[in-house]
């Protein structure tokens, strides 16, 4: 009797259990099934569709049209060091590092340093990756606060401790590769950058290459002046706000996409060679551009603090020029917004060798609109450092001129 007892509450106890774990597995399916539905939602009302996991994917997709090989690394440059006489350019607590793509080379290649423009990436050299490499060992960065580089707070107050914020990075970078005797590249707000480290850090670079450099307006342009008198104070309070074009993009959510693909189709669908992008690579570019650009705000803060409302310097380089250092080559794309002679202005008082050579078919991305005379200029200026079996880099390639 008691073991006929016994066996009833084991027999109850057993569907018992069974009814618990059929509840509570019903429970988590409802909730799996609950929750499916909002992650779904959460991802497609997500204002501006991108991460820093999108920003890594879109870059592997861009270079993925490459032939060269290539070691993507994020290098540590550590905490923000204390610059005597300024303030912390950014919290000491907050990781810094420089995005960087090393592409494969002969053993014996120079190195190449390229540096992009403001709001821009190293992404946007893809179309000279492959052409450089043969000959250099090329090494691409995104300038802190920028591309896939860490985005630290941005904390500068004025100028100096802006050129500060990216020359010194750049510098703890190179400390952190173990890199002396490069040829240095620098596009646009790049060039800036490139020729500040040299004038600071000349012992390190073997040929300074500036494309299309903005800096070199003087302080005291008229049309700068003229464009201070006469602009509207609205125009004015928005550019010392630190409006940028990035911040209308983050501005206009999901809708921003759509208006970086209207940008790029107009300004890289076609090249003035009549070369035009592959459907593929325009769709991996405008990617890469828009989730390169809707990131964290960091570096492109620093614009208010180096330029006036335009491409007008608040400090000019050319009052560095007598004390340039480093051999450098100027290069221009023909219809170039930026003036060339700029240049020419400042080499008068250089005391270096120095050349300026303008790329035919090209504006102010050289490099994008005619690639292999961008190349062409490239190997030319760095001719002393390029192994050659025969007299090409002697002469200046066809089509390139002298300014």
């Amino acid at each position: 009797m008691r073991r006929a007892a016994a066996a009833a509450r084991r027999m109850a106890s057993a569907v018992g259990t069974r009814e618990a774990s059929t509840a509570t597995a019903t429970a988590e399916a409802a909730a799996a099934s609950s929750s499916a539905p909002r992650s779904s939602w959460r991802r497609a009302l997500r204002w501006m569709p991108t991460s820093t996991d999108h920003v890594v994917a879109s870059e592997k997709r861009l270079l993925s049209t490459l032939k060269t090989g290539y070691v993507q690394e994020q290098i540590n440059i550590g905490p923000a060091p204390p610059t005597p006489g300024l303030k912390p350019r950014s919290s000491r607590d907050e990781p810094r590092f420089i995005n960087t793509v090393t592409f494969d080379s002969k053993d014996d290649a120079p190195t190449l340093v390229l540096v992009h423009g403001f709001g821009a990436s190293q992404g946007l050299f893809f179309r000279n990756f492959d052409a450089l490499a043969k000959r250099f060992r090329v090494i691409a960065i995104d300038q802190l606060g920028w591309g896939g580089s860490s985005r630290p707070k941005f904390t500068c107050k004025n100028t100096e401790e802006t050129e500060a914020w990216f020359v010194d990075s750049f510098e703890e970078w190179r400390k952190a590769k173990n890199l002396s005797n490069f040829v240095l590249l620098g596009h646009s707000f790049g060039g800036y950058v490139v020729a500040r480290y040299a004038l600071k850090h000349p012992e390190h670079v073997q040929h300074l290459i500036l494309v299309g450099p903005v800096g070199f307006s003087p302080e005291a342009d008229p049309t700068a002046e003229s464009l201070t008198k006469f602009r509207a104070k609205l125009a004015h309070h928005i550019w010392e706000y630190n409006f940028t074009a990035q911040k209308v993009v983050r501005g206009l959510g999901p809708c921003g996409p759509a208006l970086v693909r209207a940008y790029t189709t107009a300004r890289f669908g076609s090249f003035p060679t009549g070369e035009s992008l592959t459907k593929q690579e325009s769709s991996y570019l405008t990617d890469y551009i828009y989730h390169t650009i809707v990131a964290k705000a960091s570096g492109e803060l620093c614009q208010k603090y180096l330029f006036y409302m335009g491409p007008f310097t608040r400090k000019s380089l050319l009052q560095s020029a007598p004390d340039w250092k480093v051999p450098t080559t100027f290069i221009y794309g023909q219809d170039d917004w930026v003036d060339y002679q700029l240049a020419q202005q400042a080499c008068k008082d250089m005391k270096i060798p120095y050349e300026i050579i303008r790329v035919p078919q090209a504006g102010h991305f050289a490099f994008m609109d005619n690639p292999p005379a961008f190349e062409s200029a490239v190997f030319y200026a760095s001719r002393d450092f390029l192994s050659r079996d025969s007299e090409e880099g002697l002469s200046l390639p066809d089509g390139l001129t002298f300014a």
